[in-house]
């Protein structure tokens, strides 16, 4: 298993700007939804029209799963297929205004746009903090590592981190012995 901290972790979302965000419908089905977020503040970022399936389903169930792709290539050869990394997690998404935005996260999600006064009301911020452990495959290893699958796995506490550009995170999760013995 690779050794990793957690702020190599946060680091890494930090970096990508897709996920995946699993979700459980108002009806007790799966869903998955892929949206472009931003790391701030030991939270994950984004944004969504407030009248949109995926808020119902949200705010009927906060509990999700989320999985962010990191793409990795062999330098010089970009034809050869190489599986992305991947980082997963559990969290809870909790609905924020607006005004909750670190103006580093607005700019990160609706790039600049002055959005008309009812678009602006239709928009609902969700922030996800994620609890237990980073899964992760792929990060902090090479490609040639990833090719073993023992070696390119790993395993995190989310911990507090510092992400620099624009967006930071300080991640503080409570463990509980259910997250510990998972």
């Amino acid at each position: 298993m690779v050794d990793l901290t957690s702020d190599v972790v946060w680091n890494e979302m930090a970096a990508a700007n897709f996920m995946v965000v699993g979700m459980v419908t108002a009806r007790g089905e799966a869903r998955t939804v892929g949206v472009m977020h931003a790391v701030h503040d030991g939270r994950v970022w984004f944004t969504t029209d407030g009248r949109s399936w995926k808020a119902r389903h949200l705010a009927a169930h906060p509990r999700v799963s989320v999985t962010v792709a990191i793409p990795k290539r062999v330098p010089l050869m970009p034809w050869i297929k190489v599986p992305a990394a991947t980082i997963t997690f559990a969290g809870e998404a909790e609905f924020l205004p607006v005004e909750a935005m670190a103006p580093e996260v607005e700019r990160a999600l609706l790039h600049g746009l002055d959005l008309p006064e009812e678009e602006l009301e239709a928009l609902a911020v969700v922030a996800i903090r994620p609890t237990g452990d980073f899964i992760t495959y792929g990060i902090g290893v090479s490609v040639l590592g990833m090719r073993n699958a023992e070696l390119a796995h790993g395993r995190v506490a989310v911990g507090a981190g510092d992400v620099s550009a624009g967006s930071g995170a300080e991640a503080g999760a409570d463990r509980t012995p259910a997250d510990v013995a998972a």
